[in-house]
């Protein structure tokens, strides 16, 4: 006795050229949502690792830092910070989610290498040079130009530090560091003019330090506010450029000591600091460890705020955001394709075979027996045309991350692989698997209940 299926398989092949065009047409759609999909996913990966790497997972502030301290960062440091690093450390659950739990001082201000008479304004971070170095070589997605450590500022050197890679061009510092890709300066058209500012009398008077011994590592002036709001300079020695992943961020960042970027901005008084930052093990337990920081910040007493990476930079959230808005309007408009041309090709099929739909009826087929074969036979469709989408999808995955292609993304400084995250993100394979099936079958269901409602007697003598 011949089943459902295979009597549903029968139909599918009999007509040959219209089920290869349909399901050409679901594989097609499968391997655009497919590969689109998983280029989003590592674009959206990448970004996340870049910044996580920077700023950590969550970050603990004083209270109104947010609000005002961009305009006066040192009125809202945190007192007695190493007190709080210690409790965070100390807790059994919340060493259990992270990595690094590191404190950082927030500086700017005005950078200036003495030598080639150039200066620009810079944002930069004290940091603890031993964390920093295990902050860089976070990549939980196993990103392959995230997989290389990065030397990070030098815990023997108090007066270490390094810089953006498009701050050195700046500066025009790529001689001194070796920057080999570094396009040479045209020529000055004006001359510096004749009454130096406050920040070049102070660099004239700090100029014997500033000036490099031969071998030894080329030193950039920094000037900023004190606490009291007295001009301070300090010297750091550029152990190397490295790019921070962002353009904008790149051309103005310099990383130096966690005690020297204190010196510049407290001078002799109380050192505190910015931020307490944490980093994770993984992303996905970040909604356990807010609550667990949330509750030690109330027990303690601690006049502290807390935010996560997406709100620390919210062109991370801004960007996802309009990527996943980008990917469901473009999978939306291809699964409309698919529907439409399954219920087109079903249509067409009732309408050939209505002599044969009135024959299976006076042979004691119900409604149901009818219906049933024509969704098997858009499951059959839909199963079809999302296997092989896979498969085509797959190999195709594997062909571009192969090939060595690069691409240079929006704010990026230099070009990057271009890759799928195709079998890392088995959850977009078996979402759009099931979807395209899903979608197809419920394209059946309008041509199986017309197929289904049609008399006996009118459809045996359709012509």
């Amino acid at each position: 006795m011949i089943s459902l299926p295979q009597v549903a398989l029968r139909n599918v092949l009999r007509n040959g050229r219209r089920s290869m065009s349909t399901t050409l047409s679901i594989m097609l759609s499968a391997i655009t949502i497919l590969t689109f999909g998983s280029f989003m996913r590592y674009v959206v990966l990448s970004y996340q690792t870049s910044t996580v790497e920077r700023v950590g997972h969550l970050a603990l502030y004083q209270k109104g830092y947010n609000a005002f301290g961009a305009g006066d960062p040192s009125a809202y440091g945190i007192p007695n910070y190493q007190r709080v690093v210690d409790t965070l450390r100390a807790d059994p659950q919340l060493s259990r989610l992270t990595r690094v739990v590191t404190e950082t001082q927030a500086v700017f201000g005005v950078a200036g290498y003495y030598p080639a008479g150039t200066s620009r304004t810079f944002m930069g971070d004290g940091v603890v040079p031993a964390d920093r170095a295990t902050m860089q070589r976070w990549n939980a997605y196993k990103i392959p130009e995230f997989d290389v450590r990065r030397s990070a500022v030098r815990s023997d050197d108090p007066e270490s530090g390094v810089i953006g890679t498009g701050l050195a061009t700046i500066l025009q510092m790529c001689a001194p560091l070796d920057l080999r890709w570094c396009a040479a300066p045209p020529p000055k058209v004006q001359p510096v003019a004749a009454d130096e500012s406050q920040f070049e009398s102070l660099r004239a008077l700090d100029a014997p330090a500033t000036m490099a011994a031969g071998g030894a590592k080329p030193r950039i002036d920094l000037l900023a506010a004190t606490a009291s709001g007295a001009p301070n300079v300090v010297s750091l020695n550029v152990e190397r450029a490295e790019f921070q992943g962002v353009k904008e961020i790149d051309d103005a960042y310099v990383a130096m000591t966690l005690p020297l970027a204190q010196k510049l901005v407290y001078g002799r008084g109380e050192p505190r600091v910015t931020s307490i930052v944490l980093q994770l093990n993984d992303t996905a337990d970040l909604a356990r460890a807010k609550k667990r920081v949330l509750q030690i910040i109330r027990q303690a007493g601690l006049s502290l705020e807390m935010r996560d990476f997406t709100q620390i930079a919210p062109l991370y959230a801004q960007t996802t955001s309009f990527l996943s808005v980008i990917f469901g309007f473009v999978a939306s408009i291809l699964g409309t394709i698919v529907l439409f041309t399954v219920v087109n090709t079903l249509q067409m099929t009732v309408v050939e075979r209505t002599n044969e739909i009135g024959t299976l009826r006076a042979l004691g087929v119900q409604r149901g027996g009818v219906r049933n074969l024509f969704l098997a036979e858009g499951l059959i469709l839909g199963l079809a045309g999302a296997t092989l989408g896979l498969l085509v999808a797959s190999l195709l995955a594997f062909a571009i991350n192969a090939s060595g292609l690069t691409w240079t993304p929006p704010g990026a400084a230099g070009r990057v692989p271009f890759r799928l995250y195709f079998f890392e993100f088995p959850q977009l394979l078996f979402g759009v698997w099931i979807g395209l099936v899903a979608i197809v079958t419920l394209a059946s269901v309008r041509p199986a209940n017309r197929a289904a409602r049609m008399e006996v007697v009118d459809a045996l003598r359709h012509v």
